[in-house]
Order: structure tokens, then C-alpha cells, then sequence
């Protein structure tokens, strides 16, 4: 009886929408998972938990400066490209106004890294000795924006298939960096990798996609628009706050347990961030392409619930089952990812399995806070959140170590979903 109540509810969920993308996108994932893997072994057997944590610090940084480069327009373009798609005037608009702030943005970015570098060496990475990482950073980010703003507009458009195509690409190309780069220069290489495949990427993008229709100077030659920049200017406020809340968070997090503990036990943090990346990349993959689309384009709030609940029925049975083996297999994972120095992580799994699972729950509804520019709430949301995470993470690192870092983040993601749940009640519960 069992068995078969299971077996329908695979039958029908394989039909849903949520589930095809998550079908779509399953070659995408395995792919970067697989080169993910890779990568991440080769680096901590070479480099060590110090170099994780380096490494970590590098990740958090590039975070910020790759969305303040971009303008934080990108979920912006996504959006407005989706909802006027079927207006070639408007597209057009929405694409030239995009690039014109792509742009600059990026431009003065770099600049400004290459004139900072020493400076931003010993803020970022503790060290006056890693200033050419920025330098090399510097000059790589306009490419890289470009290639960000293509892939957003490609997922606009919901073209899938190249979405997936240009994803995949970007695993193995980011995976040969990474090898050839650490092989060769050690942590030196590990971090200008970090720093330079993405931009290469735009070259492979932009071949991938040469044949659509839109992949014309001609849709990108009007002039810039106010009215739409400022329609992006909302996208840019609630993109910039994320980029400077969450990395830097981390790096506040990372930073103190460097400082008071040991940057032997930031590593195996950094390492646990490294695993949960990969299996929540499962998840955020398929919602990426398919939720900020589709949220984008549905009105009727009706509908916005069937959707959100079609999501939760789907998605609660697959990440707890994933989370109870992921939690078993931890030490076996541990050996497989990273090495013996590492084992003393296992600790860690517990709670940030819970974070997660809270912050899954969360995302479902914090999407529609980007897909309907709820750009106030947004904010106030990601600055009092981002705010408890690294009070909580001090408090807690007091009184139990490292583990009290994976505690504190539990506790976050599970007030943050109690108060996404507050925020949204009306449309959940027809209040």
C-alpha cells in the first residue's frame, strides 16, 4: 500500500513543471557537481584547510565585487526580459540601458581593485603578499560582467537548453583552470583561477549563443533609458544588499574563528560551505532558471500559491531523504572531497543539514520578494538576517567552537522561514 502511494506520487510529480526543469537541468548539475568534486579534492590535498580558508576569503570578496560590477541588474534583466519578451521595442530597451550599466560598472570596478590592491590584499586575505590576485581580478572583470549580463538575458528568454549548455561549459572549462592553475602554482594558482575562468568564459558564451536572434549590436544600440534604469535601480538596491550582508557575514564569521580559534578550523568550516554549495546547487540550479521566470510572469495570486505549494509538495520528500544520507555518508564524503586533515568537520554536518532545510523552505517564498520588486522588504529582510547570523555566529562560537558557526546558521534560516511565512500569510493562507 505503501509502496504504491509512493509510486503515484512520483508518477505525478514527474509531470509537473518544477520537476521537468529539474530534469532539464540534471545533466547541468551532475556535470558541475562532478567537476566540482574534483576540483575541491585537488585543491584541499594540495593547499590544506589554511588554503581552504584563503581560498574562502578570496570567494566571499569576488561575490561582492562580481555584483557591484554587474550593477546588480542581472535578476532584473531576467525579469524584465521574461515579462516583455514578446516586445522587440521594449526588449531592446531593457538590453541597451542593461549594457550602458554593465559597462561602467564594471569598468570602475576594476580600476579601483587594481589602485587598492594592496590594500585590499591585507583587508582580504590578511596578507600584503596576494596584492596581484586583485590586479589580475581587476582587468579580468569586465569580461566577466558581459558574461553574466549574457547569461541572464538567456534565461529571460528561457532558452533552456543553451542555459544548460553554457552551464555545463562553464563546469569543465572552470575544472581545467582549476587543475592546470593549482598543479602548476599551488595556492597562487588556486587563486587566480578563482579570479579569471569566468571571464574567459564570455568567449565561449557568446559563441555558444551566436545564432539567436537577439545576439545583435543592433538590440543593444538604443539609447539609455531613465525610466528603465531606474526600473533596474530597484534590482541593483536589493542585489547590492545581498553582496553586502551574506560574503561579508562570512568573511566577519571566518575572520574570528581565524583570530580566536585557528585558520586550521576555518578551513573545515570552509570546507563544510564547500559541500553544502554542492548539493544546494541541486536545488538553486533548477530554481534559477524555472522560478524567477515563471514567478515573473503569473499575476493571480491564486496561482502563486498553487505554484509555491506544487514546489514544497515536490521538493520536502526529495531534500529530506538527500539530507538523511548525506548526514550518514558524512565521513565517507569527507574522504572523497577533501582528506584525512578534514575528518574532524563531521561535527558540522548536523546543523548545517538543518540550516539548509530551513533555508530551502525559505527560498521558495523569498523569490517572490525579487520576481515582485518587493525592493523595502527585501532589503530590511537580508539586513536584520544577515545582522543575527554574525551576532549569533560570535555567541555561539564562544560557547561551542566551530561547531556553534553551523549552529547559529540553523537557527537563522529557521527564524528567517517563520518570518517569510509572516510576510507572505496573506497569499498562503487567504487571509
Amino acid at each position: 500500500m505503501i509502496f504504491n502511494k509512493v509510486l503515484s506520487f512520483f508518477h505525478r510529480t514527474r509531470k509537473t513543471d518544477v520537476v521537468k526543469v529539474f530534469s532539464f537541468t540534471a545533466m547541468s548539475t551532475l556535470v558541475k557537481m562532478l567537476t566540482s568534486l574534483i576540483s575541491v579534492k585537488v585543491v584541499a590535498v594540495i593547499i590544506g584547510p589554511a588554503g581552504i580558508a584563503l581560498l574562502g576569503q578570496l570567494n566571499n570578496f569576488s561575490s561582492i565585487i562580481m555584483t557591484v560590477a554587474c550593477g546588480g541588474i542581472n535578476n532584473g534583466v531576467t525579469k524584465y526580459v521574461a515579462e516583455y519578451n514578446k516586445s522587440d521595442d521594449k526588449i531592446r530597451k531593457f538590453l541597451s540601458t542593461a549594457l550602458k550599466i554593465t559597462i561602467v560598472c564594471s569598468f570602475f570596478c576594476g580600476v579601483l581593485m587594481i589602485i587598492l590592491h594592496k590594500w585590499l590584499s591585507e583587508i582580504i586575505m590578511l596578507n600584503s603578499g596576494y596584492g596581484y590576485v586583485f590586479i589580475i581580478f581587476g582587468i579580468a572583470l569586465f569580461l566577466y560582467s558581459l558574461n553574466m549580463l549574457l547569461s541572464s538575458i538567456l534565461n529571460g528568454f528561457k532558452e533552456f537548453k543553451r542555459y544548460v549548455s553554457v552551464n555545463i561549459a562553464g563546469s569543465i572549462l572552470g575544472l581545467i583552470f582549476t587543475l592546470i592553475f593549482v598543479y602548476t602554482l599551488g595556492l597562487k594558482g588556486a587563486l587566480i583561477s578563482a579570479v579569471t575562468f569566468q571571464s574567459i568564459m564570455f568567449f565561449v558564451t557568446l559563441w555558444m549563443i551566436r545564432k539567436l536572434p537577439w545576439v545583435n549590436i543592433s538590440y543593444f544600440k538604443e539609447k539609455f533609458d531613465r525610466d528603465i534604469a531606474q526600473k533596474y535601480f530597484k534590482y541593483t538596491l536589493m542585489t547590492f544588499v545581498t553582496a553586502a550582508t551574506v560574503p561579508v557575514a562570512q568573511l566577519l564569521l571566518r575572520r574570528n574563528v581565524i583570530s580566536n580559534i585557528s585558520i586550521t578550523e576555518a578551513g573545515w568550516w570552509e570546507a563544510m560551505n564547500r559541500i553544502s554549495g554542492m548539493y544546494l546547487m541541486v536545488i538553486t540550479s533548477s530554481f534559477g532558471v524555472y522560478y524567477l521566470p515563471k514567478l515573473s510572469e503569473i499575476k493571480d495570486n491564486f496561482q502563486l500559491r498553487q505554484e509555491i505549494f506544487k514546489a514544497y509538495k515536490i521538493i520536502i520528500p526529495m531534500i529530506s531523504i538527500g539530507f538523511l544520507l548525506i548526514y550518514l555518508l558524512r565521513v565517507f564524503i569527507i574522504k572523497i572531497l577533501f582528506s584525512a586533515d578534514f575528518l574532524p568537520m563531521t561535527d558540522l554536518f548536523i546543523w548545517q543539514l538543518i540550516g539548509d532545510f530551513f533555508k530551502i523552505m525559505s527560498w521558495l517564498l523569498a523569490f517572490l520578494m525579487v520576481a515582485k520588486t518587493m525592493t523595502k522588504i527585501y532589503i530590511t529582510t537580508e539586513i536584520l538576517f544577515s545582522g543575527l547570523m554574525v551576532g549569533l555566529g560570535f555567541w555561539f562560537v564562544k560557547l561551542n567552537g566551530i561547531v556553534g558557526l553551523t549552529q547559529s546558521y540553523a537557527i537563522n534560516y529557521f527564524l528567517y522561514s517563520i518570518y517569510m511565512i509572516i510576510i507572505f500569510r496573506k497569499l498562503l493562507f487567504k487571509l
